[in-house]
């Protein structure tokens, strides 16, 4: 395996780094799964198995590693998904508040996981740095009464 990335962030999960995987690349559709290793602690390190996992989603490599209810996530590291519009806001947002994810506010949400994401319209970016007070005000404003962001609401 060729590593391209300087800089890959790894996912700790409790258990199957290959079912963690599928999950996002059924949410990711350019994504790929780039490898996917099992593997065995030793004896004197318990003996336990772990999986490990790469996947590529949206031009970034992501590794899985599947070792145990150790660590869970929070929401001092989330990922932004700058959607193009309000029809990809609405993707994002439902296929990773489904299933087991939850709604946050301002637009944050958490997969089935635990994972936390910022479903962002790339065009909310322009309403809060508008040099138009009336305009970024409102954004901002309205910003803090949604969980899913609404750009028809926002404007």
């Amino acid at each position: 395996m060729t590593v391209q990335q300087k800089i890959i962030p790894c996912l700790w999960v409790e258990k199957d780094a290959k079912v963690v995987s599928e999950y996002y690349l059924s949410i990711f559709k350019e994504g790929k799964l780039k490898d996917y290793h099992q593997f065995t602690n030793p004896p004197e390190m318990g003996g336990q198995t772990f999986d490990t996992a790469v996947i590529e989603i949206a031009g970034i490599e992501f590794s899985i590693l599947a070792a145990g209810p150790l660590f869970k996530f929070n929401e001092a590291v989330s990922f932004v998904i700058n959607t193009k519009d309000q029809t990809e806001t609405d993707y994002y947002w439902e296929a990773l508040t489904s299933n087991g994810g939850e709604e946050g506010v301002c637009g944050w949400c958490k997969d089935k996981y635990g994972l936390s994401w910022q479903v962002v319209p790339v065009e909310y970016f322009d309403l809060i740095h508008s040099e138009d007070p009336i305009v970024r005000d409102k954004a901002l404003t309205n910003t803090f009464k949604m969980k899913k962001l609404i750009l028809s609401e926002l404007k």
